[in-house]
């Protein structure tokens, strides 16, 4: 899908996803100390919301302008930098100590500029935090892009980044309970690919 698309898709309902944060991010990235954050393809920034109201200088980056001023209102007084960008290309001033990325699906070649241009842009002993439909999850979960050609495992996500200085904190298919008000059947699982980095 386009900006274009997007933008209809946000214009379309109150909200897409969630008010709160993705589960995982909120698990694995709530004990962090606060420093500066990217949230990359933000959508209407439920992710970047939760991390500015915890202390982090965050930067909202989505190609949605739609889903940028939506956020814009969800956010009321936390403080979100709301940036129009291309996930593929677009870069922070600064380095920074955490970049998201969630549900960011691509083909793979604008995946991995992407994932590196990410990964680039953290200072030393910065976090990377990836978490999106795995590509099983078509066979063997429910929602999500039904495109195999959007969809990656942790195993494509570490060969996206082969050759750069990170640490791998986790790198796995995880299972996510769907809940019924986003579209699937109550107590159905969808698998989705979590990567979780530190660069050296």
């Amino acid at each position: 899908m386009d900006a274009e698309a997007w933008d209809e898709r946000y214009a379309a309902s109150e909200l897409v996803w969630s008010a709160g944060p993705n589960q995982f991010v909120a698990d694995a990235l709530g004990d962090l100390p606060p420093g500066r954050a990217t949230d990359l393809a933000a959508g209407e920034g439920r992710n970047a919301i939760w991390l500015a109201r915890r202390g982090w200088a965050v930067t909202a980056v989505d190609f949605s302008q739609v889903a940028l001023d939506k956020g814009r209102r969800v956010a009321g007084d936390a403080e979100v930098d709301w940036v129009r960008g291309d996930a593929t290309t677009w870069r922070p001033a600064e380095p920074v100590d955490l970049v998201v990325v969630a549900y960011l699906h691509l083909p793979a070649d604008q995946r991995r500029a992407a994932l590196r241009g990410a990964v680039g842009s953290l200072a030393p002993g910065g976090t990377f935090f990836l978490v999106g439909h795995d590509t099983t999850n078509i066979a063997e979960g429910t929602g999500g892009p039904q495109d195999p050609t959007v969809l990656s495992t942790a195993e494509d996500v570490l060969a996206d980044l082969e050759g750069l200085d990170v640490d791998v904190v986790r790198a796995e298919r995880v299972a996510r309970r769907v809940e019924p008000e986003h579209g699937g059947e109550p107590d159905r699982v969808a698998w989705d690919c979590l990567v979780h980095l530190v660069r050296g």
